[in-house]
């Protein structure tokens, strides 16, 4: 690599001598002095003077030798710094995800990761299944958070299986009820949560013939409970979201239970950084206090 030729130079130089240059970089003297023959060769310039008394730099050598140094000491931070990352010493992890998963799993597996490597930084761009699949695929982020099945480009692991609860004012007339019958949701204005063109909430609708009342759409979670609880209507939420929430509503099953199938994904598992691939293994902290 012309990289060592060049260290053989700059020693060369620093020391005046072939020999002590190959001392330093662990070469033979033969070596070292082939190297310089080869850039001498290649660049059609005498770099050294060679005498009895040793060797000495040209007027052309002494006018690259700047410039060399500045090259060795660029390579020798890079090495420093690729060094850095295998030993997860600096870099950044970013993660598309949605905001159930940015709310009640990403925060306690983040905290336990950083007491590990506290010098790793986190990236964290939210949007709805769709947005995180491209960001995925055009390289924004590193991996996602998706609901399977997702675009078939994708590299997914299986998670969990979230369920999918409907949320009432606690006045509603089915407060007391053991499970919400799917006919009931006619019965309300409904606040529809789409989260991009994979709609979990209207797949249930077709499931079950029905068209509820729909009169406020977003992919906001919280505006939907603050809704909810208002009187303004009903909803279906994820029970995800629904974990350690403010808001003075009521989460029902539904009569049929539905879920939402939470994955990972990544463009491609095995050229993930090392960094990504070792926060990977701290996912089953999701869940834990």
């Amino acid at each position: 690599m012309n990289i060592q030729k060049y260290m053989a130079f700059v020693k060369a130089a620093e020391f005046g001598s072939f020999t002590k240059a190959a001392e330093a970089l662990d070469y033979t003297q033969s070596g070292i002095s082939r190297m310089i023959n080869d850039l001498e060769t290649e660049w059609g310039v005498f770099l050294f003077e060679r005498g009895r008394a040793g060797i000495s730099l040209t007027s052309d050598g002494l006018k690259l030798l700047p410039q060399l140094k500045r090259i060795c000491n660029e390579h020798e931070i890079l090495m420093t710094q690729i060094e850095d990352l295998h030993d997860m010493q600096s870099g950044v992890i970013r993660i598309g995800t949605f905001s159930s998963v940015a709310t009640h799993w990403l925060p306690n597996i983040i905290r336990i990761f950083k007491k590990d490597y506290p010098k790793i930084d986190f990236e964290l761009l939210l949007g709805d299944y769709t947005e995180i699949e491209s960001w995925i695929l055009n390289g924004r982020v590193d991996f996602g958070f998706v609901r399977l099945p997702s675009n078939t480009e994708l590299e997914t692991t299986f998670l969990e299986q979230d369920r999918l609860l409907v949320v009432i004012p606690q006045n509603h007339p089915l407060a007391n009820c053991e499970r919400f019958p799917i006919n009931d949701l006619l019965n309300s204005p409904f606040m529809l949560l789409e989260k991009g063109a994979k709609a979990e909430i209207s797949e249930i609708f077709e499931k079950h013939h029905i068209s509820p009342q729909v009169n406020f759409t977003t992919w906001d979670d919280y505006a939907i409970m603050s809704m909810v609880e208002n009187g303004l209507g009903i909803s279906i939420l994820p029970e995800l979201i629904l974990q350690r929430i403010p808001h003075k509503i009521i989460a029902k099953e539904l009569e049929v239970p539905a879920f939402r199938t939470i994955g990972i994904a990544t463009r491609e598992q095995k050229s993930l950084s090392l960094a990504s691939k070792r926060f990977l293994e701290y996912l089953p902290y999701r869940n834990r206090e």
